[in-house]
């Protein structure tokens, strides 16, 4: 049923409440421009070494995270879906042989990257943010030929704008049921993109304007092919949008911050000024941090605990039960108690305690189907149990396990292996590398790359990376 025409309030009507409340955020500081001058303007490697350093970690824990999925289903299809276009060859699908147009590139190559959750974690708001930006900015640097030192340049800073942008509106933006990874992932493609195409301030923000029309992703998709297409579709809207920028095509200056401008629209906090403290002398690569289980971040702290247990010499047969106190995001995100497959598996903290007591691991091997269903690892998830305690930190656990001949163990993880305050190392990293890349490319090809990643930023042609990582 509509409205009658006579009821319907005219454009002179006295505001309601809810006019009200956006009225009073128009006066929202000029985040858009003030994002796309920083992009556009901010010196090429302008930041310490330890930025620049994480900046190579970021790229290459990406690369091994694409690569190691290039043989997934999700990529087999995403590809077959990409050639009904008959796309140009213009870029590379990591791991894969074939090339693709550039826009296809990215979304394939995102999608690869975050197929194993296997990838990078933002802590502070949960974003996996060089899916969307990386692959975004390699498949146009690959395209354009152009120097190692741009990518790493326009990694660095797409980052910080996506970043920024989560920090503006983490959690109520992620609470509402967006994949903050998708929905703030194109703004961070598009500024790479925007960067690598030398675009200006005006123009910049213009592609920051199309992309903040194009948010992607939905919590609901958790567990299926479509979370990981998230970040894949948000590097494909980020690059068309810089395209669509460099040839004139227009968009509102204010798309981030305008009363119906997406952060307006998307959230209710609105932490404006996270956008730009210390902007240019603080860079939100820092706070990255590389995944050492392949599933949530949130369920590494019990995996670790349980990966422990396991050095002290307990056998999943000698214990009868773990009780566990999590984080409230722990059983809100990855509560599945009997998961069906490998997917699934992802999402259950019982699945990731089993594995990390089993094999001492939690690579993407224990988040396959079959180990899913090993009536081994059946039958230890069903003897762990968490409760929720707020006051448990995001990267802590606390619990017991008590064992069959009547000994209580203690379990105490204050922050977890691969957080920002016990981070991966390189060694720990290169380890990673070669079990997602070897499979896929071989053990010698896969030495290659592990001793070319820190040298990126000083390569001529970023070609001489994607060849390196095909077949």
């Amino acid at each position: 049923m509509t409205l009658a025409a006579s009821h319907r309030p005219g454009p002179h009507a006295a505001p309601t409440a809810r006019n009200t409340h956006v009225a009073a955020e128009a006066d929202a500081p000029p985040i858009t421009a003030r994002l796309a001058s920083f992009v556009a303007t901010h010196p090429s490697r302008g930041w310490t070494d330890a930025v620049e350093h994480e900046a190579h970690r970021t790229l290459y824990n990406w690369l091994g995270c694409a690569i190691g999925a290039a043989r997934h289903d999700a990529a087999d299809a995403a590809l077959a879906a990409v050639a009904l276009l008959e796309p140009a060859a213009q870029a590379s699908v990591l791991g894969r042989p074939e090339s693709v147009d550039m826009a296809s590139a990215a979304l394939v190559n995102g999608i690869t990257s975050h197929t194993f959750d296997f990838d990078d974690t933002h802590l502070r708001t949960i974003i996996h943010p060089a899916g969307p930006v990386a692959s975004a900015a390699l498949a146009l640097a690959e395209h354009q030929g152009r120097a190692g030192r741009d990518v790493i340049d326009a990694l660095v800073l797409g980052i910080d704008v996506a970043c920024r942008i989560g920090n503006v509106m983490y959690p109520d933006h992620y609470d509402r049921g967006w994949h903050i990874t998708g929905s703030t992932g194109m703004l961070g493609a598009a500024a790479a993109c925007a960067r690598l195409l030398g675009l200006d301030e005006r123009r910049t923000a213009m592609a920051l304007g199309i992309a903040a029309s194009q948010p992607i992703g939905l919590r609901e998709q958790f567990g299926t092919m479509t979370k990981p297409f998230h970040p894949g579709a948000a590097a494909r809207a980020g690059l068309m949008s810089a395209l669509l920028a460099s040839r004139g095509f227009t968009s509102s200056a204010r798309a981030l911050e305008a009363p119906r401008g997406f952060v307006q629209v998307v959230s209710d906090k609105r932490s404006w000024h996270e956008a730009t403290d210390a902007l240019g002398e603080r860079f939100e690569i820092s706070s990255n941090t590389y995944k050492p289980f392949a599933c949530g971040i949130v369920i590494h702290p019990s995996i670790d605990a349980c990966v422990r247990l396991r050095d002290q010499g307990i056998a999943p047969e000698d214990v009868a039960r773990i009780d566990l106190a999590v984080h409230p995001l722990v059983l809100e995100l990855t509560g599945k108690k009997e998961p069906k497959d490998g997917l699934q598996g992802k999402f259950s903290v019982y699945h990731g305690c089993a594995m990390g007591l089993i094999h001492g691991r939690a690579g993407e091997a224990e988040f396959s189907d079959a180990a899913v269903n090993d009536p081994r690892a059946v039958a230890l998830r069903r003897r762990v149990h968490a409760t929720v305690d707020a006051s448990i930190h995001e990267d802590a656990v606390r619990g017991v396990a008590q064992l069959e001949d009547g000994r209580r163990i203690d379990l105490r993880i204050d922050h977890a292996v691969g957080s920002m305050a016990n981070p991966l190392t390189d060694d720990q990293l290169d380890a990673k590398f070669a079990a997602l890349v070897a499979p896929v490319l071989g053990a010698a090809r896969t030495r290659e790359i592990a001793g070319a990643w820190r040298g990126v930023g000083a390569m001529s042609d970023v070609r001489t990376l994607t060849a390196l990582c095909r077949p």
